[in-house]
């Protein structure tokens, strides 16, 4: 098994990234309309080869989206601060083809699953061995190094009024809560993807993630408002020994 250095973390002080979990229904702001400039996407929900996907990161804090690998002008930008939780974490993106001047990839916006088009000459491109897949029926989480099966743990999921959303993903940012101990353990991982039901949560859009919690005991039941739970050990793991890069897929399934 591959081991990578952990990413550098960004400490984060409100709940995470106004995402779509929460320990109290109470917190959540309830679903309202986000608002915003229409944004024309395709979607899709294909999966990612299991072994070696691309990842490519933007050079610059924001870079420029376009509807087809042709079009003579950007449709929209992707910023970091405005589509990460904070300016210092660098702009990721999972790669669903490429073409010539332009790649694929499948972009951190609503709705789950809209893809765009970016400039190659505007990222950088690495190759990522490992993938992410949850169970939700199951209530598991499964990573992959290749095709070597590393962690096969517990999780909990969304409750039936919140679901967690299946479909393809990938890890965003990396977080370090403040409290270890408080509902989203010690590290939280960021996801490309949103909660369908809650377009706002305390304060953010949101965002579903993986993350740990102070709650070991309800793992493998529904519980959240969306977001994946695991053990502190298990998120630990994740992060510390494994070293999980940002832009590794997240498929997420029934």
């Amino acid at each position: 098994m591959r081991r990578r250095r952990a990413l550098p973390l960004l400490v984060l002080t409100i709940a995470l990234v106004g995402g779509a979990c929460g320990a109290d229904p109470s917190d959540a702001a309830g679903p309202t309309t986000t608002a915003g400039e229409p944004v024309t996407t395709t979607t899709s929900t294909t999966v990612p080869a299991p072994t070696g996907v691309e990842v490519a990161q933007a050079k610059e804090s924001s870079i420029d989206v376009f509807a087809t690998e042709e079009a003579p002008a950007p449709q929209r930008s992707i910023v970091s601060g405005v589509d990460t939780s904070a300016d210092t974490i660098p702009l990721v993106f999972l790669v669903k083809s490429t073409g010539g001047q332009r790649l694929e990839v499948y972009l951190p916006v609503r709705p789950n699953g809209s893809v765009g088009w970016v400039n190659a000459s505007d990222v950088e491109l690495r190759r990522v061995h490992q993938r992410i897949e949850v169970g939700l029926s199951e209530h598991r989480i499964r990573v992959y190094d290749d095709d070597e099966l590393i962690v096969d743990e517990p999780v909990g999921v969304g409750r039936a009024e919140v679901p967690t959303p299946g479909g393809v993903y990938y890890l965003k940012e990396l977080l370090q809560p403040p409290n270890p101990n408080g509902v989203y353990g010690t590290y939280a991982y960021g996801l490309s993807g949103f909660s369908n039901v809650l377009t706002s949560f305390n304060g953010g859009s949101g965002v579903i993630g993986i993350h740990g919690t102070n709650e070991p005991e309800a793992l493998g039941t529904d519980v959240s408002h969306g977001c994946i739970r695991v053990h502190n050990d298990v998120i630990e793991r994740l992060v510390e020994d494994i070293g999980l890069p940002l832009g590794t897929p997240v498929e997420i399934a029934a």
